[in-house]
């Protein structure tokens, strides 16, 4: 297993509610915890990560900033359809420091995962990095 979500990898962001110039969705994705994406406030927020084929997933991990509450979705499509919801998870509120959330899957598979920021502790959330635990399927 490897982190199938950097664009080293092939993965994408090909949706963001939201966009910044400085701080764009592509952030999320470059592997690193100096750079980020920022929501421009309001919610919910979303989001969608596809990668090149269907993936195994074992783990989804988010460093995050001020992120309450988060739904995570799977399309195994090739179009981004027919999501189905993975988890819901309240976030803990931490000050100064980023949050580091985990996500555990059995012999699940995606072609795309969508996130859903449903509510933030502030007006402004930021999401640093998106790793993703898991491998290409050969087909």
């Amino acid at each position: 297993m490897f982190d199938v979500a950097l664009m080293d990898a092939g993965a994408q962001v090909v949706l963001a509610t939201s966009s910044d110039e400085n701080h764009p969705p592509e952030n999320m994705l470059d592997g690193s915890l100096e750079t980020f994406y920022t929501t421009t406030g309001m919610f919910p927020q979303e989001f969608i990560i596809s990668f090149q084929s269907l993936m195994n997933i074992n783990k989804i991990k988010l460093h995050s900033y001020q992120v309450n509450e988060v739904s995570v979705s799977r399309s195994v499509q090739n179009d981004k359809t027919d999501f189905e919801t993975l988890a819901d998870k309240a976030f803990t509120k931490t000050e100064g420091s980023l949050q580091n959330e985990e996500f555990s899957f059995e012999a699940t598979t995606a072609h795309h995962l969508k996130f859903v920021i449903k509510s933030g502790h502030d007006l402004f959330t930021s999401i640093y990095r998106v790793h993703v635990d898991g491998s290409a399927i050969h087909q």
